[in-house]
């Protein structure tokens, strides 16, 4: 099969290897769609890998047993290797998984663990069965797309009473602006880059400001009657714009952090004991709320439209990734066999 290797500092090639084979509960599928996420800092960075992406759906093509899926299934692969056995995967948070699974060990096969590839092995229990009516780029926002925000708005309670503020719109925030729109919120925005400030608006974001502005936060209360905003959620894994997103919710309002990174200093007295913030981190969504995320994607199919902006062949995956540097697009897909 093929599969991507990044060989130097944005350099890229497309790579001969061994088809994964099938192993116990591990199946095989092969990918028909694969959403970009940040593996475009690897391909910066230039260090050599072989082991990328994430995000996939495809069709099931090889079992070792009868399972949870059977040849023929479409499927969307989710993230990680979890063990499937721990309490934290049998409640259905297998992203917090407490011990992991080292699958390419336990099936004897060389590759198969990277979704920039053609085939993908993969714990039966990990594959979701997509709906008949859902298209393959549909189904695969519920990896990163909207499935990042949509966890933490399921964690926050998110609703069409709520004003909700999201710094940082890469594609994951911009999926955020999706997700709280169909729950009926408000959405304010925080962002720099141009592209992605209309882009925001076009999928329904009440307002967009710049963290460059010394007046953002100022104009934020403007809009919430002088209170702030009542639920809040870090996309950008920058530490401003994570420090804005506390100083600008409300007293007794909630945050949750998606974007990695920012080093943030949290002061407890005055961010949670006075102000009586709820801070909390999330990273994906619970898999027994698959049904509202596919009422979520069912529901938003003209935006995301929108909200996937570039398709390219795997052959010109590096084509993508100096798209992506620019900023100039929302989410990207690579298709494998195109």
């Amino acid at each position: 099969m093929q599969l991507v290797a990044v060989t130097g500092k944005q350099e890229s090639a497309l790579v001969e290897r061994p088809e994964p084979q099938a192993h116990g509960n591990l199946v095989v599928v092969k990918v028909t769609t694969t959403p970009m996420c940040t593996e475009y800092k690897l391909y910066k960075d230039g260090s050599p890998n072989e082991v990328l992406g994430h995000e996939a759906v495809g069709e099931v093509v090889s079992v070792a047993q009868p399972g949870r899926v059977k040849v023929g299934d479409r499927v969307v692969a989710m993230p990680l290797y979890s063990c499937g056995t721990c309490q934290l995967c049998i409640s259905g948070d297998y992203i917090h998984c407490q011990n992991g699974r080292y699958v390419l060990r336990e099936s004897g096969s060389a590759t198969g663990t990277a979704t920039y590839a053609q085939y993908l092995l993969k714990p039966d229990w990990m594959l979701l069965p997509i709906p008949d009516d859902v298209s393959d780029i549909h189904a695969g926002m519920a990896c990163c797309g909207l499935g990042a925000t949509f966890g933490a708005m399921q964690a926050l309670n998110v609703d069409r009473f709520d004003t909700v503020l999201i710094t940082g719109m890469g594609p994951v925030g911009l999926g955020g602006v999706i997700n709280g729109t169909f729950r009926g919120a408000r959405v304010i925005v925080v962002e720099s880059h141009p592209y992605r400030q209309q882009l925001a608006l076009e999928l329904g974001a009440a307002a967009v400001f710049d963290p460059r502005d010394d007046t953002t936060s100022a104009r934020i209360k403007e809009l919430t009657n002088g209170i702030g905003v009542d639920k809040a959620i870090d996309c950008s894994g920058v530490a401003p714009a994570q420090r804005l997103l506390i100083d600008a919710t409300r007293r007794r309002g909630a945050v949750a952090f998606v974007g990695e990174g920012g080093g943030l200093e949290i002061k407890i007295s005055d961010d949670m004991i006075r102000k009586g913030l709820t801070l909390r981190g999330s990273w994906h969504w619970n898999m027994n709320d698959a049904p509202r995320m596919w009422a979520t994607i069912r529901g938003s199919g003209d935006k995301i439209d929108k909200l996937v902006t570039h398709t390219f062949p795997l052959s010109h995956v590096q084509q993508a990734w100096d798209l992506q540097l620019t900023g100039n697009s929302g989410k990207v897909i690579l298709h494998p066999w195109g």
